[in-house]
């Protein structure tokens, strides 16, 4: 019995889902675009992504997504304000997608330049020799044998950001730990709902 919030909480849960699949996408983007940039011979280029994954991994997750979201809404405003346009706030569900993908992007990027480096140098040597370029050796030995070995560090970061969505809710998102905490404030039996919530979660983190 949810005293009649299971539908608030429903649209909650589908809102975080929502948020970290989104999150995911952008930050396995990044990921493999900084695996590459770290492994490149480009020197500046390589020092840039070492920062940012030195930088990002050591400094707590809500401090950095406090940080860009209003760091990042006050620059845009000031660049409008500068062309004399009106101010406009982010939407929490974009200002979400984009602090949690930039942060876990430092994560997936570790996480790709360590499978990549995994890769057996038997694998390049036995494609050299059967004449492959090294566009057809990256596509066809090298990239899916570097996700076979990414594959539980993934799992691992997708399930840090699927409980990273609850930062979110400090930005004004109406997610699945938002809900429950209004749900939480109107009974005045905020422990029930926190005990209701944590199986729900729990299920989502098995069947994914």
């Amino acid at each position: 019995m949810l005293y009649g919030f299971s539908q608030v909480i429903l649209q909650g849960a589908l809102v975080t889902l929502e948020l970290a699949l989104s999150s995911v996408v952008l930050a396995v983007l990044i990921g493999l675009a900084g695996a590459g940039a770290k492994l490149s011979s480009n020197r500046p280029l390589a020092l840039v992504f070492e920062g940012y994954t030195t930088l990002i991994r050591g400094v707590p997750d809500l401090v950095l997504m406090l940080l860009i979201f209003y760091g990042l809404q006050i620059a845009l405003n000031s660049v409008t304000d500068a062309l004399g346009m009106a101010q406009f706030d982010i939407d929490p569900m974009i200002a979400g997608i984009i602090t949690l993908g930039f942060i876990y992007g430092a994560y997936f990027t570790e996480t790709f330049r360590g499978a990549y480096l995994a890769v057996p140098k038997g694998h390049i040597e036995a494609a050299t020799a059967f004449g492959f370029s090294g566009g057809q050796t990256f596509r066809r030995i090298l990239f899916p044998a570097m996700m076979r070995y990414a594959l539980p560090g993934i799992g691992n970061n997708w399930q840090v950001i699927l409980k990273a969505t609850a930062l979110v809710s400090l930005l004004g998102l109406e997610d699945v730990v938002k809900a429950t905490q209004l749900a939480g404030k109107s009974t005045w039996q905020p422990f029930y709902f926190a005990i209701r919530l944590r199986p729900d979660l729990s299920g989502v983190y098995h069947r994914f």
